[in-house]
């Protein structure tokens, strides 16, 4: 009897955790730098900051999708932001890194030129983007919202809209293939 109550009192528990892991996250962003402006991805997308490293190139895919890499075995895509935001190319350095998220039950990393920092920004913080100048700037598409952090501000990214379907079905089959080294 004791040792049903005590799994019951564990379970609890790890729901409880879930739960407060769940409430720890809402409202913090992941912020990136590409080009002149600082962008934020919502932590609860993000499984890890990973060291750029050697890419295998993809051929006949869309050019801001950069190839495919070993993360342990597992294959995933990775996307140039900058590339997929229509901005000029950069070289990539010891600052730049991966971050890798997943988006609709799919892993991809994204190049980024440098992390930012994490920051918790509130509902009341966030505006909708603006409408004037959209058709020159590309990447308002993939931005869903407006973050106020303090004086300045970081334009909030829809990672579902970062990938087209198209996309997501290279990812969908890098990610069905694993590594198996001997």
């Amino acid at each position: 009897m004791s040792d049903t109550s005590d799994l019951v009192r564990r379970a609890e528990e790890a729901a409880q955790n879930a739960a407060d892991e769940h409430d720890e996250q809402k409202g913090k962003y992941m912020t990136f730098k590409s080009g002149n402006e600082y962008f934020g991805i919502k932590i609860q997308y993000v499984n890890e900051i990973i060291q750029f490293q050697s890419i295998t190139a993809i051929p006949e895919t869309e050019d801001y999708i950069k190839g495919l890499i070993n993360l342990r075995g597992k294959v995933i895509p990775v996307i140039d932001v900058r590339l997929r935001f229509k901005q000029e190319p950069f070289e990539y350095n010891d600052r730049t890194c991966i971050i890798v998220i997943s988006v609709k039950s799919t892993v991809v990393g994204l190049i980024i030129e440098k992390i930012a920092e994490v920051v918790e920004i509130k509902e009341e913080n966030i505006l909708p983007p603006p409408s004037i100048g959209r058709s020159d700037k590309a990447h308002h598409k993939y931005v869903y919202g407006i973050g106020k952090v303090g004086d300045s501000v970081k334009l909030l990214l829809d990672p579902d809209k970062l990938l087209n379907d198209d996309d997501l079905a290279v990812a969908d089959q890098a990610n069905d293939m694993i590594i198996v080294e001997e």
